[in-house]
Order: structure tokens, then C-alpha cells, then sequence
């Protein structure tokens, strides 16, 4: 009896045990502290090369603040003006991603053309979507733990300074805790959701692992992003036009940078 009529796996192909592995989360750099500054200054170079769409993008974000404003002094309600810019500011990554499609383009020496960002971010959209529902869960999270103080720490019609206090040293904390989990999970998922084929669950992982392995860098870069948002707040959300951009260009610049996703196959439309 010949060889192959007694081992029938004889000309099957090797095994999945002969594949090399995919590591858990993807390796980072390890960055200077001042890293986001040269990021910022990138980010700016992108914008002085794509000017006219980078404010369509920012002004996108200008309008959609002005809405929440207007709506929420029509309902007469300053709480909800503040939960809806959560909102805004939780799924605020998720509508960064046509702005990361710019700086690719950049990098691949192309003129950014909204077109382009459509079809990548088209590509890319299960795990948006994805990474978009866990960003709203938190959010929901948060809403709940938001009233849950306010049902312990209940507020007068007129309530004394030392009231005042206590509820918002208690309301910032708490929203600072989810504010900590959103940025370690998005602040590199969404751009290597885009350069890579990754799941968005390991895209979050690798993420907070950067992070955690930069504290210093990424205090910074909180920092940074949110000086832009106060600015923008103090220009009644004109200065959205021209920081959350460069925010978002900068935010592509740091991932380059931090990420090391060689494990992962690069898209074709964001090698450059």
C-alpha cells in the first residue's frame, strides 16, 4: 500500500498551526514627550495644503455646534446643552475619519479629493460602525452615572456655593473617567481601523496600550485637543473651522508615529 493511501492527509495543505500568529494588540514606539508638538506642526502643513476642504470639514463640525446650541436654548435647557456636546465630543472621532483620508492623500502626493475620503471611509464602515455603537454605549453610561449624581446630590432652585461646588467637583470627576476611557480607546483605534486590516476590538486594545506606554506624550496631547475645543467654545465655534482639523490631521501624524501595525496588511489606498 503506497504512502498516500495511508495518510490521507498527505497532500492536504499545512495546518493553521504552521501560520504565524497575529500578536494580541499591535507594539508602539516609544515617543518624546513633546511628540505632539511635531504632530500639531504636521497637522498644521497638512491644512495649508488642503485649505478649502479641510474647512468644509471644519466647518461640518462648526454648524452641527450651532444646531446643538440653538436647539437646546429653544427646549430651555443648559443641561441638555451640556450632554449634547458629550455627545458631540464622544462620537466626535468617528466623523474624524474623512480628515485622516486627507493626510493619506497628502502622503500618497495626491490632490485630497472628498471622493476619495467617501470610498475609504465606505471600506472601513462595519468597523466604524462598530467602534461608533461602543462610543454611544459609554456615552449612555455616562448620561445614567450623570443622573444618578444629581439623584444623590440633588440641586436647590438656588443652591449655596458650597452646594455648587460639591456637585461639580463630584460631576466632573465622573465625567472625566469616561472622558479618560473614550480617549485611551479612540485616540489611535480609528486611524489604524483605517490604514490597516484590523478588527476594531484590537485596533481599541492597541490604542490604550500606546497610551498607557506614553502617559506623558498623551497628557500633552489631551491637553492640546482640549485647548482646541475651549477655543473654539470661546469663538462661538468659528475656530472649529481651523482647529479640529488640524486635530485630525495631527491625530494621523501621532498614529504613524506611535503604531507599529506591520503585522497587519495596509490598505492599498492608505500606503504611502
Amino acid at each position: 500500500m503506497s504512502t498516500e493511501e495511508t495518510n490521507p492527509n498527505a497532500h492536504q495543505p499545512e495546518t493553521t498551526a504552521s501560520v504565524r500568529l497575529r500578536p494580541f494588540i499591535a507594539p508602539c514606539r516609544q515617543i518624546s514627550p513633546t511628540a505632539p508638538l511635531r504632530w500639531l506642526k504636521q497637522g498644521f502643513q497638512d491644512f495649508k495644503q488642503a485649505p478649502l476642504l479641510s474647512m468644509a470639514y471644519g466647518a461640518i463640525f462648526m454648524l452641527a455646534s450651532w444646531l446643538i446650541a440653538l436647539w437646546s436654548w429653544q427646549v430651555g435647557s443648559f443641561t441638555m446643552l451640556i450632554v449634547l456636546f458629550a455627545a458631540f465630543v464622544f462620537l466626535g472621532p468617528a466623523l474624524a475619519m474623512g480628515l485622516y483620508s486627507v493626510s493619506c492623500q497628502l502622503d500618497r502626493g495626491m490632490k485630497p479629493r472628498i471622493g476619495f475620503c467617501l470610498t475609504q471611509g465606505r471600506k472601513r464602515l462595519g468597523n466604524q460602525m462598530v467602534f461608533a455603537f461602543a462610543l454611544l454605549v459609554i456615552f449612555l453610561v455616562w448620561a445614567r452615572a450623570a443622573a444618578i449624581v444629581n439623584i444623590f446630590l440633588p440641586m436647590a432652585r438656588s443652591p449655596n456655593p458650597s452646594e455648587l461646588m460639591t456637585f461639580l467637583i463630584i460631576g466632573s470627576v465622573v465625567g472625566l473617567l469616561f472622558t479618560l476611557v473614550v480617549y485611551c480607546a479612540s485616540v489611535f483605534s480609528l486611524p489604524m481601523i483605517m490604514d490597516r486590516e484590523v478588527d476594531a476590538i484590537t485596533a481599541v486594545l492597541s490604542s490604550v496600550n500606546a497610551v498607557l506606554k506614553n502617559k506623558a506624550a498623551m497628557l500633552l496631547w489631551a491637553l492640546i485637543i482640549l485647548g482646541s475645543v475651549l477655543l473654539g467654545f470661546l469663538t462661538l465655534f468659528l475656530g472649529f473651522v481651523v482647529t479640529l482639523p488640524i486635530i485630525g490631521y495631527a491625530s494621523w501624524r501621532g498614529y504613524r508615529e506611535t503604531i507599529i501595525g506591520d503585522e497587519w496588511q495596509q490598505d492599498p489606498d492608505t500606503a504611502a
